[in-house]
């Protein structure tokens, strides 16, 4: 299993799974494709894409049961669990409980957890000081902030007291790379794990045509070169998956090499 390593977070499966509309949409569950879903979550722990992303908001935390059924006879220790808090659910006693509720949805303790979007109304320092109380408890292992600036993410960190700040999780992609101005930079050279969701503009990226024209050079596809560009990035992209025939695809990026060439050729075109 091809695995990322970063100084914060230690090594993780260098591509992940998302879950975004699996068990339902926002804040609303949906069983009525349980068995495809914990289906399509296992198989593609047994394709290599052992780093699992999901939230409490996802189908109202149904989509953290599915995952539990899913992940329930693997070894816990070739897992990386991310999961997030809702904003409305960002201070102190509220992420405490949040926690709890979705490590018991989970079956599990959490590698991971994250801020889900910064928060109007609640100081980060507060929901900070939560987070390193799950970390002395045992319920998480690190913690982190998704869709923040560079601005955020540093006022984030300078809260943190114990532990460090371990992963910033954003939306990135080679058609959405405002990240690369500042966040990306920063995350890398400090050793912060950086996560990218939406990484194939919901399959745009199958049909750009340098992609497409570099993919036959390896007997790939414009996928499987897209998610191989973030891998040699430094990134962590977690596109989500729920066909076999896709789960294979975004698996078979892990056995590509981009060429230093390569990935300079697709780093330099600018898209839209």
């Amino acid at each position: 299993m091809k695995r990322s390593c970063f100084k914060r977070v230690g090594c993780v499966p260098s591509i992940g799974l998302g879950t975004w509309g699996i068990g339902g949409g926002f804040w609303s569950p949906d069983s009525s494709r349980d068995e495809e879903w914990t289906a399509a979550i296992e198989y593609a722990v047994e394709k290599g894409l052992r780093l699992i992303d999901t939230a409490e908001m996802y189908g109202g935390g149904h989509a953290e049961e599915l995952v539990g059924r899913a992940i329930k006879r693997y070894k816990r220790d070739e897992l990386f669990i991310v999961t997030k808090v809702w904003p409305t659910n960002a201070r102190y006693e509220d992420v405490l409980k949040s926690a709890q509720a979705s490590s018991a949805r989970l079956g599990t303790n959490i590698d991971l957890y994250l801020l889900h979007w910064p928060s109007d109304a609640v100081p980060i320092c507060e929901t900070v000081r939560a987070f390193e109380t799950l970390v002395d408890r045992g319920l998480i292992r690190h913690f982190g902030v998704s869709n923040f600036s560079l601005r955020q993410i540093q006022e984030a960190e300078a809260c943190a007291k114990k532990y460090e700040l371990a992963a910033v999780e954003n939306r990135y992609s080679l058609y959405n790379r405002r990240d690369e101005a500042d966040v990306i930079p920063y995350a890398l050279s400090n050793g912060i794990m950086y996560i990218a969701y939406t990484p194939l503009e919901k399959g745009a990226l199958a049909k750009d045509p340098l992609l497409a024209e570099i993919a036959k050079r390896y007997g790939a596809t414009p996928i499987q070169i897209a998610l191989a560009w973030y891998v040699k990035r430094g990134v962590v992209p977690i596109p989500k998956a729920g066909r076999r025939e896709h789960i294979d695809e975004i698996a078979g990026a892990l056995h590509v090499e981009l060429s230093d060439e390569d990935f300079v050729k697709i780093s330099g075109v600018q898209r839209r």
